[in-house]
């Protein structure tokens, strides 16, 4: 395997006129090979979300980003904002957390793809027509010819993250990032969507980034875990090693509050189990 995506001493401050310096991100060392999902995992504030955000070049002026970020010979924080642009349409993808938020209200989901798919590809209207239905069909979405005509407001969250993976998946990028995906979404849809990341897996070569809070959800697809921690690595490996050797104590406390919902829920399950009988 090849490796895609590797960050090096990752340093990310905040730096704002009169006030202190403030270090957000430091010494991140991660890479991610062709087929394999890296999780992220890690609490609100830990800096998962803040790396690879770094990485893309998607923080404003008041942020010093230092290290590097290679996607395969390029330093990805070496390159201007315009090369950034064309490298996140189409050979780095971004799924992120609240679909409703990545499409615009006033616009027919067939009008956005197309769009997209207009803006990073040389297809022709028919082409794009042809890729938007396949994208729909590929992801599950009923009705398709039905679907492209409808707002957003008129699918459900779990139907627009979909589409949102399926048009990512479409443009073939050699990195696929997935910000903490499942959160806006209920349980059961988090399930279908969880199931989609892991046939993307199976069926591409595609290399993964899964960012999220979730032990749970992190374990279904990851090959490898990171954990962060305060801006920091606090702990790394198989996620059979993060659930049973974990050195570091913040990692040992989010596996023990996973352990404690997965043991709570059970017995809730097994309590109504038993009133039934």
């Amino acid at each position: 395997m090849s490796t895609v995506i590797r960050a090096e001493d990752l340093c990310v401050t905040l730096k704002i006129p009169r006030r202190p310096e403030k270090e957000l991100v430091r010494h991140v060392n991660f890479e991610v090979q062709r087929g394999e999902c890296l999780g992220i995992l890690g609490e609100s504030g830990s800096g998962k979300s803040m790396s690879i955000k770094a990485m893309l070049g998607l923080l404003d002026k008041n942020f010093s980003v230092s290290g590097h970020a290679w996607f395969g010979e390029k330093d990805l924080l070496k390159e201007s904002g315009e090369s950034m642009r064309k490298i996140r349409g189409s050979e780095i993808a971004v799924v992120l957390q609240n679909p409703m938020t990545c499409f615009d209200p006033l616009y027919r989901i067939g009008s956005q793809i197309g769009e997209t798919f207009a803006t990073h590809t040389d297809w022709n209207t028919n082409e794009i027509r042809e890729k938007s239905l396949e994208t729909l069909e590929c992801m599950r979405i009923r009705n398709p010819e039905e679907a492209l005509q409808k707002y957003p407001h008129q699918l459900s969250g779990g139907m627009l993250q979909r589409i949102m993976i399926g048009i990512a998946m479409a443009l073939k990028p050699a990195l696929l990032i997935a910000d903490e995906p499942t959160t806006a979404i209920d349980s059961i849809t988090q399930y279908e969507i969880l199931e989609e990341f892991v046939r993307i897996k199976k069926e591409h070569d595609t290399a993964m980034i899964f960012i999220t809070h979730d032990l749970g959800a992190i374990s279904k697809v990851a090959d490898q875990l990171v954990v962060m921690n305060s801006g920091a690595i606090a702990d790394r490996g198989s996620f059979s090693h993060i659930l049973h050797h974990a050195s570091d104590p913040y990692t040992r406390l989010l596996v023990e509050k996973r352990s404690a919902v997965m043991k709570k829920y059970r017995g809730s399950i097994g309590h109504e189990n038993g009133g039934a009988a």
